[in-house]
Order: C-alpha cells, then sequence, then structure tokens
C-alpha cells in the first residue's frame, strides 16, 4: 500500500471513529418511560381521590421546643477577622438573624400570613401532596389560565406568595387572569416524603401531572425554577399535549455538545454572543470556580444527605445558618463581600425565616436533599433528560445576571427549539419569584400573553 493510500484509509479511520463518538451526542435519545409508581408505605391500595383543605397549624409543644432550641444554642464560634462571607454564614451575621427569630418573629402570626391562602392536600401514588390553589377573583370578559408554579431547594411554596395576587388579577391591556397552583414537592415542607428510593424529577413530574389532572386540568401553563425548572422540563418532554407553556427562571444547558461550544466559544466570544454576555461567562476559569465554591453542599446532598440531615434536623440555628447562606451568593455573588451578607437588601429576616419554619416545623430538610441523591443517581442519569430538547412545546426564559450558571442564546437553542420569549435582568438572582415578585409576575404575563397571541399552527 502507498503512503498516500495509507494515509486515505486512515483518514477513513479516523473520520468512522468520530462518528461513532460524536454522533450519539448530536443525536436526540429517545424519551425514558416513566413508571407511576407507589410511593407510600406498604403494598399499592386503592387510592382516595378526594382533595381536602387543610390550615396550617402546628402544634403548641414544636413551637416550645424550638423556643428552648433557640435560646440554649452552644456560643458561635467568632469569624476570622473580615471574613465577611467567604468561609460561609458569618456568625454575626447569624447572631442576628437568631435574634430577631426569639424576640421579633411570630410563628402564629405568620401562619394567619400563610393562610391567607386557600391550603389543600391530597393523595397521589400514596403520597399525601400538599398544594396551595388560589382563583382568581374577577374573570369577567377574561380567559382563566391555569398555571403550575414549581419550587426548588432550599426554597418552598413560600417564595411564590407574594406572587400569587399579581397572577390572580387581571392585568391592564391583557385578556387572561392566572389561576394558580403552588405544590410542595414530595418531601418539602407539607407534602410526604417518598418511603423508598427513587423520587427524581421525572418522578416527581408524574406526580404533578396526576395532582393537575385530579384538579380537572388537562391544559395548563407551568414554571419553575431550581429543581422546578427541571421539572417542568420534563414534564414538557413527556406531556407536551398537556402543556400550553413551560417558563423558567433557571434555563440552563449542560450536555457535552454545549459544553465543547462554550469552550470553543472562549477563542473568540464576541463573534457568539453580546458583550454582557460575554463578561459574565468568560474567562471559563472564573465561571467554573464560581460553581465550584458554590457546590460543595450538592455533593453533599447527592451522596450523604441522610448523615448531614441529622444535625439539620437537631439545630434550628444550624438550619437557619445552611439554608439562609445560600439566600446572599445565590442571590448576588458580591453579597460575600458584605457583613451583613446583604440579606436585608432584596428581603426581610421574617420571609426568609418563613421558609426555614416550614423546613423545621415538618422537619423535611432530610427527606428535601435525598431529592439530589436520586437526581444524581446512576439510573436518573441514564434516563439523559439533559439531552431531551423541549421540541413543541412554547418556552420561556428569565434569564438572572446572578442566576448560578448561565447559558447565552446560542447554547440555549440546543435546547429551547420553541424559545418564544427570552428577557435578561440585571440585578436579578436565583430565587427570582422571592425577591421580585413583580417583575417575576410579569415576565410570566408577557411570556404566556406571546404564547396566547401565536398563531394556532405554532401552538401545541
Amino acid at each position: 500500500m502507498g503512503k498516500n493510500s495509507l494515509v486515505f484509509v486512515l483518514s477513513l479511520v479516523v473520520a468512522g471513529l468520530g462518528s461513532y463518538l460524536i454522533y450519539p451526542l448530536l443525536s436526540t435519545p429517545p424519551v425514558p418511560a416513566v413508571e407511576e409508581k407507589w410511593w407510600g408505605p406498604g403494598e399499592p391500595t386503592k387510592e382516595d381521590a378526594s382533595v381536602r383543605e387543610m390550615k396550617i397549624n402546628v402544634s403548641e409543644n414544636v413551637l416550645e421546643d424550638l423556643d428552648h432550641r433557640l435560646s440554649n444554642h452552644l456560643p458561635f464560634q467568632d469569624p476570622l477577622e473580615d471574613a465577611k462571607q467567604h468561609y460561609g454564614m458569618n456568625t454575626r451575621l447569624l447572631e442576628t438573624i437568631v435574634d430577631h427569630w426569639k424576640t421579633k418573629y411570630n410563628w402564629r402570626e405568620r401562619e394567619n400570613f400563610l393562610n391567607q391562602y386557600p391550603h389543600f392536600k391530597t393523595k397521589i401514588q400514596g403520597l399525601d401532596i400538599h398544594f396551595v390553589h388560589v382563583k382568581p377573583k374577577e374573570t369577567k370578559g377574561l380567559k382563566v389560565v391555569p398555571l403550575l408554579l414549581v419550587h426548588g431547594w432550599p426554597g418552598s411554596f413560600r417564595e411564590f406568595l407574594e406572587t400569587i395576587p399579581m397572577l390572580t388579577t387581571p392585568q391592564l391591556g391583557r385578556n387572561f387572569v392566572f389561576e394558580v397552583v403552588v405544590p410542595s414537592l414530595p418531601g418539602y415542607g407539607f407534602s410526604d416524603a417518598a418511603v423508598r428510593p427513587g423520587m427524581n424529577p421525572s418522578a416527581i413530574a408524574v406526580i404533578f401531572k396526576n395532582l393537575m389532572a385530579r384538579l380537572g386540568f388537562n391544559r395548563y401553563y407551568i414554571q419553575g425554577g431550581d429543581w422546578g425548572s427541571m421539572i417542568v422540563h420534563v414534564m414538557s418532554v413527556l406531556y407536551p399535549d398537556r402543556i400550553l407553556g413551560v417558563h423558567q427562571n433557571m434555563c440552563f444547558v449542560n450536555t457535552p455538545i454545549a459544553n465543547m461550544k462554550m469552550f470553543m466559544a472562549s477563542v473568540y466570544p464576541s463573534l457568539f454572543m453580546k458583550q454582557e454576555h460575554v463578561n459574565l461567562i468568560y474567562p471559563l476559569s472564573k465561571m467554573y470556580s464560581y460553581i465550584l465554591l458554590e457546590s460543595g453542599y450538592l455533593h453533599l446532598q447527592a451522596t450523604k444527605p441522610d448523615t448531614v440531615g441529622v444535625a439539620l434536623r437537631d439545630s434550628p440555628v444550624g438550619l437557619a445558618a445552611y439554608i439562609l447562606e445560600k439566600f446572599t451568593t445565590w442571590t448576588n455573588k458580591e453579597w460575600k463581600d458584605l457583613e451583613d451578607g446583604g440579606l436585608t437588601k432584596k428581603y426581610t429576616l421574617t420571609n426568609l425565616l418563613d421558609n426555614v419554619m416550614i423546613y423545621w416545623v415538618n422537619r423535611s430538610i432530610t427527606t428535601s436533599m435525598r431529592l439530589y441523591s436520586e437526581a444524581f443517581s446512576s439510573d436518573y442519569y441514564n434516563q439523559q433528560w439533559d439531552r431531551q430538547p423541549i421540541k413543541d412545546v412554547p418556552s420561556g426564559c428569565l434569564r438572572a445576571e446572578h442566576e448560578i450558571a448561565f447559558s447565552p442564546d446560542f447554547i440555549l437553542e440546543e435546547k429551547y427549539e420553541n424559545l418564544v420569549h427570552l428577557k435578561d435582568y440585571d440585578n436579578v438572582g436565583h430565587f427570582a419569584a422571592f425577591q421580585e415578585p413583580e417583575l417575576f409576575s410579569k415576565d410570566v404575563y408577557d411570556f404566556v400573553d406571546k404564547v396566547e397571541k401565536l398563531p394556532k399552527e405554532k401552538k401545541k
């Protein structure tokens, strides 16, 4: 064989090998089949399909125990000089939070606040699922649009409560108004936890599909951030005929091809994206170092959630530190340089403690963290949801400047094939609905307005 022939043969081999390795990354895998499993104790039984009203009413014993623990916690370790929030939550900030909890926070008053909205429970696949369900007060001449709002960790249904009045009140110039359903994820807040392994985002997607069907909704909009973003993504892929549109405030693509594109674009990023986006992403070492800095909790919860859960279930002070630390840097990366963590710039301590209390009074921190272990299991990884695009369902993204990870337009196109709404917001972070309820509500309205005005042939 001559030299040219050998080069030709080697070229064919390399091309063939490259195609063999790369083609699977470029192709879309089949949509996984997700079983409707029984997650409650014992064997499956005939389920009570009733929807039951509930009021939040924590026993006095729980509150007395909390008061005792807050009043008798061990002295805090002194922070290092000028440490700000760089070593985790500064204990001087924690002292302020605990003092507010002991002297200014009144759970019975907060119960009344939470109970201003109708709360319900219903049995689905063996679990009692809690949800808030609010109908609009005025509907004359308006289309009533069902909307499912899905939270993540370390959040709860509490994140959405300021948005509910805005979403369920008619807006000038809009010919529709929302009927809102806000569930607690299984194992979070007032929803039961699974008694066996496997409660991952696709399993939750099935439960929430069944919840909406139980309430009589065959077609509806969905919205989510954090875990909620992953759950509504799965719902859009599994049930495109049920989903009118999907809105997310954590639009992120994490596939081999997307990561390769991000790396290649680093050579000349301004060719691929706006300069303001370049500054958020590049150099990649800056973005990845931030993700590494902020993801230590994730590795722990994805591997040993029950171990750390023991400590957090036992100490309300530890629970508050663990949860509220995320509301600093996840709202604004620069807040780690502030003595007060920036918390009262966008939130109130009372509102933040509402969220902590929902975990504490239900002892749900361990069961909430197990979602990480299930989502990073080999079983869930093999379902390859990251590589499932949302094809036909109209999609919308609220893209926040301070989100944990940022995906530019040319990357989002890989996942969102029918992206009808994409808007960037400065000075907004991971907890968009909780941090900026008015901005969040308007963005959801803007997205649905666009979908409602689409030509019939472009709607699902």
